[in-house]
């Protein structure tokens, strides 16, 4: 059993971007510029802001946080992503979610310019990743693959099951892995016997926000296992949807919680960020 140390590998691609943001600033005289926004003051969501600013300062991009209250019409966050479309500065715009029950998602995220959306969850990048067409792809998944490649395992023809079929880990996912040619499952919490289809897979992938739910059993020797989920139970602990202790011996490959998929979002999303602001040499 091999651990998949995403801490390590985040921290390659955190180098590998300040490389490029160097350069490109000293041939270019270009800083890559992140704009979020952020409605409400919800812990967690702030907790994963600060992360992004610190790591934004730290590859050297130009970075701003418009912080809003609650009770924040949809209007004014409309106008505010606007404002940031037409500011030449900024390349990559991403509301941090969720967002209050006043405000239609779906509407706001139709409002970022395609080619800032670093989040990758605009439906004309999401038509692109689907017919795969170079697009800006979700943070998360895009961290798989990146892993997946970094660790040279190889994805055409292998069974892989994917628990969880979200808008932002799941579904892109899978259309990540259909690309990579690999056999892909997706199941939900309406699928009737999950161990049925995770127990054939090669390769489990899981994200669903349920602590220890893919167990031993539920897993074949030699299986490669990605957990996505993170929980923090009662006792003040961090882990994910897998019982890792169980599961982990029968593995070939296992992500820890935390030090796994965790750190990778946030890389991906600086190489998003990165790509966009290069969008603008070719202007």
């Amino acid at each position: 059993m091999q651990l998949i140390d995403g801490k390590a590998l985040a921290q390659k691609i955190r180098q590998e971007v300040r490389y490029e943001v160097d350069l490109l600033n000293r041939e270019h005289e270009i800083v890559p510029g992140l704009a979020v926004i952020l409605v409400g003051d919800d812990p967690a969501s702030q907790a994963y802001v600060k992360m992004k600013a610190k790591a934004c300062k730290e590859v050297g991009f130009y970075s701003i946080v418009h912080e809003m209250p609650e009770t924040i019409s949809q209007e004014e966050i409309v106008a505010t992503i606007e404002m940031m479309n037409a500011n030449p500065r900024i390349d990559g715009i991403l509301v941090q979610l969720p967002l209050p029950p006043q405000i239609d998602t779906n509407r706001i995220l139709e409002v970022i310019d395609p080619a800032k959306d670093v989040d990758g969850f605009h439906p004309y990048n999401v038509g692109r990743l689907v017919t795969n067409l170079d697009s800006f792809v979700p943070c998360t998944p895009l961290g798989v693959m990146r892993m997946f490649e970094e660790y040279g395992i190889e994805l055409r023809g292998k069974d892989v099951c994917v628990v969880g079929a979200s808008n932002i880990v799941g579904k892109p996912m899978a259309a990540l892995l259909l690309n990579a040619e690999a056999t892909v499952t997706v199941t939900h919490i309406y699928t009737k016997d999950l161990a049925a289809h995770t127990s054939r897979a090669d390769i489990v992938i899981v994200g669903v926000g349920v602590p220890g739910l893919i167990k031993a059993e539920m897993v074949k020797e030699g299986a490669v296992v990605i957990d996505i989920g993170i929980n923090r139970l009662e006792d003040g602990r961090l882990v994910g949807d897998v019982d890792f202790e169980a599961v982990a011996p029968k593995c070939s490959y296992i992500t820890p919680v935390p030090g796994g998929v965790g750190p990778m979002t946030i890389a991906m999303l600086l190489s998003n960020t990165l790509k966009a602001a290069k969008a603008r040499i070719a202007q």
